[in-house]
């Protein structure tokens, strides 16, 4: 039997789905990466899955913790390639004991993010989902479809990476007062941006008509959106994430929206959507209790993790991914600032 050319390149993809395929498919057309391509995510008990792969492509919600680390590691795999951004959903400091390289995707599309935040911004304000369905129904009233005008009120960013200013520049754009909050202000930027930064998130909180968050999750940022800065909110506010689902304390929400605090809510991530979000449950009960009832509010958006879905943006991810992958075989270096393992 011929092996493998050394120059090969085996990796392993969960959790794909056939935009993942395509995507990585045509960016390696030039490239010695031989896929294995797999409906199910990665966790301790499909890790197996991996095989003689030398590296192994995963996304948000594959979960590679300790012991699926472990069963990697002991298979002979050497790369960790994450076709994302974040990567809370990796035990990194016990993948350097491992020796095991972990990259991401440091950039592919801020404004498919960005486009997305305000889209689900500018559809529950104006409440265009719900005259969608009225229309299709002959239901051509419009009780209850009264939004305001975003001009001259104030978002609030917190959070000013690539994907937080491109939304605070369209919603400047908007002609929004835009106040922001970073642990690492860009001054310059916000100056030639028009944009103000607040000393804490709580005082973009407290001023804000809309809200919107890109920042990672990290135990500090948990939970930044829970009871007690619920309250600071202005009543009528409309809460915007397509960051992380952590971010947001699900229950602390529910109750907000039942005592009618808050305008609106649009959610792109949800802290709980590993094995909901990507799936199609459409023939199954929903088993989340929690999500089931934010299905419920009139004034709640939720898409299922899409924000990142552009053309550009998949091609990016994969190019990226395709890069670091191949630096196994000694084609070219990784990504400037992919690897975090």
């Amino acid at each position: 039997m011929n092996e493998r050319p050394s120059s090969v390149v085996t990796a392993a993809v969960f959790d794909t789905k056939p935009y993942d395929r395509e995507a990585l498919q045509r960016a390696s057309a030039n490239h010695g990466i031989e896929w294995h391509f797999l409906d199910f995510r990665l966790t301790q008990d499909s890790a197996s899955a991996a095989g003689n792969a030398r590296a192994v492509c995963v996304f948000v919600n594959d979960k590679l913790d300790r012991p699926c680390l472990e069963v990697l590691a002991a298979q002979g795999v050497e790369l960790v390639a994450l076709r994302c951004t974040g990567f809370n959903n990796v035990d990194i400091e016990f993948a350097k004991q491992l020796q095991l390289t972990v990259t991401r995707v440091p950039v592919y599309s801020a404004y498919a993010v960005a486009e997305h935040a305000v889209a689900l911004l500018l559809t529950l304000n104006r409440k265009t989902h719900r005259a969608f369905n009225r229309v299709r129904e002959l239901n051509f009233s419009l009780n209850g479809l009264v939004g305001f005008d975003l001009h001259a009120k104030t978002a609030g960013i917190i959070g000013t990476g690539k994907i937080g200013r491109v939304t605070a520049e369209i919603l400047r754009g908007f002609g929004m007062r835009v106040l922001a909050y970073d642990l690492f202000p860009s001054h310059d930027w916000a100056r030639q941006t028009g944009v103000e930064y607040a000393e804490a998130p709580t005082v973009v909180l407290q001023n804000s008509d809309v809200v919107s968050l890109h920042t990672p999750l990290t135990p500090e940022t948990r939970y930044i959106i829970r009871a007690e800065t619920i309250e600071l909110m202005r009543p009528g506010s409309i809460l915007i994430n397509v960051s992380r689902g952590a971010l947001v304390d699900t229950k602390a929400l529910i109750q907000a929206l039942k005592a009618g605090r808050l305008a609106g809510v649009g959610l792109d991530v949800y802290e709980e959507e590993e094995g909901i979000f990507f799936e199609d449950l459409s023939g199954e009960v929903l088993h989340d209790d929690d999500l089931a009832r934010l299905l419920t509010f009139p004034n709640v958006l939720i898409t299922s993790h899409q924000a990142f879905l552009t053309g550009e943006a998949l091609s990016e991810i994969a190019r990226t991914t395709v890069a670091n992958i191949s630096a196994l075989a000694g084609q070219e270096p990784f990504i400037e600032g992919s690897v975090v393992a």
